[in-house]
């Protein structure tokens, strides 16, 4: 089976995980401050906050911005329920903003419509959070703008997209955000095995972010609330989590950090590629946005039902059958059955559900042979031609 997305190890990345295990730091050692600072340098951001998974990061950043009971957070249907469920955790409640239809990110002009409407109605987002779907980002600068006018807080769901960049400027640099998260899941750009990073620019937030990753402890006697008792005293002062980093996942991840601009080439190498072989086919291939890099976490195509006689469901089988492990990202997290008990339901969001019934996605990751990517193009071109 071909898969949709693989991770890729190599010799350094074992020596480096070894290294850790011969040290004297299994867990909080320095291996996690080193990555952090990798991440962080490499997108131009203040501060890192690494995780045990983007997950965690998610809600960190929410708890961060005060987001709680009685807020409201947005983000789109066509993503993993994670980026809704953050809110949630913090006793908020969700809606959605339906996707543009050429990027898959989040409508400007449906997140404008929507904002207006919920000034009328007295119930303004605290917080939005557009998700880089695929790797391409969605369009910061204008939901940045509404921000400034609608006064909501933004956390960019940037997990398939490090590597990636927006007018020039690498993803997660925060120029239009307060804090950007990234995942390090296997089949990301780079791995942790698991694991997540969430970057700001502002102190207060990435301090908060790492206190509450371990208990809400602290042994900053600046912190405190009294002098210490002697050397071993520390401080729970806030309801934290056991969301840390291990030094094992940090020490994959800076060893893999060396070589991700090497992987989004080679991502964009094969998407020319699938691009060049697949176009005539009558399916609808990814559109890149001018001032948009994507990191390519994502190839989808789209099965449009009145330009082909093989419907969505026969190409996916016909695929799958052909030992090619496509996948669907996503289903629309209103569709769910925990959200349709919210209230939520087909109809809503008819752009999401649009693209749910014709994406696929094809395997993309850089250890992906030229003779694997043709098995996938042969057999695409045997369905449609």
């Amino acid at each position: 089976m071909i898969p949709y997305g693989r991770q890729d190890i190599t010799d350094d990345d074992i020596r480096a995980v070894t290294e850790v295990l011969r040290s004297d730091f299994l867990t909080q050692g320095p291996a996690v401050p080193q990555f952090e600072t990798l991440v962080a340098k490499y997108c131009h951001a203040e501060y890192a906050v690494a995780v045990n998974s983007a997950t965690s990061a998610l809600h960190l950043a929410c708890i961060a911005l005060e987001l709680g009971p009685g807020d409201w957070l947005w983000t789109v249907p066509v993503t993993f329920v994670a980026s809704a469920n953050c809110a949630l955790y913090c006793g908020a409640e969700v809606d959605f903003v339906d996707i543009d239809p050429h990027t898959y990110t989040m409508s400007v002009p449906a997140l404008t419509k929507k904002l207006d409407r919920a000034r009328k109605e007295g119930r303004l987002p605290k917080v939005v959070l557009p998700v880089h779907l695929c790797g391409q980002s969605a369009d910061m600068a204008a939901i940045h703008a509404l921000s400034q006018e609608y006064g909501f807080k933004i956390i960019e769901d940037a997990s398939h997209a490090i590597g990636g960049r927006y007018k020039g400027q690498p993803i997660g640099n925060c120029s239009f955000s307060d804090i950007a998260v990234f995942s390090f899941h296997p089949v990301k750009i780079i791995t942790t095995g698991e694991g997540g990073v969430a970057v700001t620019n502002n102190a207060a937030l990435a301090r908060k972010m790492k206190l509450l990753r371990s208990h809400g402890i602290t042994r900053e006697p600046e912190l405190m609330t009294h002098e210490a008792d002697g050397p071993w005293y520390y401080q729970q002062i806030d309801l934290g989590f056991n969301y840390r980093m291990t030094d094992l996942h940090a020490a994959l991840g800076g060893s893999q950090m060396v070589r991700i601009d090497d992987y989004v080439t080679r991502r964009h190498e094969l998407a020319e590629c699938y691009n060049s072989a697949l176009s005539g086919l009558g399916i609808t291939l990814p559109w890149q946005e001018p001032d948009s890099y994507s990191a390519y976490h994502l190839y989808v195509i789209r099965i449009q039902p009145d330009r082909n006689s093989v419907s969505h469901v026969e190409v996916f089988n016909a695929l799958r059958a052909r030992g090619i492990g496509v996948n669907l990202h996503y289903i629309p997290v209103h569709t769910q059955p925990y959200y349709q008990n919210m209230g939520f339901k087909i109809g809503d969001f008819p752009e999401a559900e649009r693209y749910y019934s014709e994406a696929i996605s094809l395997p993309l990751f850089p250890a992906l042979t030229s003779e694997e990517q043709w098995v996938v193009i042969d057999e695409l071109r045997r369905i449609f031609v």
